[in-house]
């Protein structure tokens, strides 16, 4: 515990020193006992909110996985957009780029090298000398396999439900 300096008191003696000490201590264990008991009480509250959100969420899963299914199968619908709006919100499909970087470290050193010879040195992060990957991500798909990293490219499925249009409703 850290040392509080006071100007001036009221003590006549080291006796009321030490009685004033183990009051303070006193008090502390005090405080302490009621913040343990307001976290007992905060991890007891969460554990309940969480027990009754349990059926709500595993809903909502399945939910996702019915309308994520039916949007794939039926992904023609869309047309040339890659967004349809609903009543209650909208989903699409969204493009993803992931960057695959080898794990030997002769590799990714040859892939430095690759980046500050093409002049994409924004890509690469010192020290210690490594690529970053989503300096990398902004290349187009081309030009990150010409380093030699590899790359893949899919329409990731989306949704958003809109709050507003729900609200409203209710």
């Amino acid at each position: 515990m850290a040392r509080v300096r006071i100007e001036g008191t009221a003590l006549r003696s080291w006796d009321d020193v030490n009685l004033n000490l183990k009051e303070i201590g006193e008090c502390e264990l005090a405080v302490e006992a009621i913040e343990a008991e307001l976290t007992e009480m905060i991890h007891d509250l969460k554990l309940d909110a969480e027990m009754r959100a349990k059926p709500h969420k595993d809903r909502v899963k399945k939910l996702e996985v019915e309308i994520k299914e039916f949007t794939e199968a039926r992904r023609d619908d869309l047309g040339k957009k890659k967004t349809m709006l609903l009543n209650f919100g909208k989903l699409g499909f969204r493009k993803s780029t992931k960057v695959k970087l080898p794990r030997a470290a002769n590799r990714l050193a040859e892939i430095i090298r690759n980046l500050k010879a093409f002049g994409m040195t924004d890509c690469v992060v010192q020290p210690p000398e490594k690529v970053d990957k989503e300096a990398l991500k902004k290349y187009p798909p081309a030009e990150i396999l010409k380093v030699g990293a590899g790359v893949d490219v899919d329409d990731v499925f989306w949704y958003e439900w809109d709050r507003e249009r729900l609200r409203d409703q209710g």
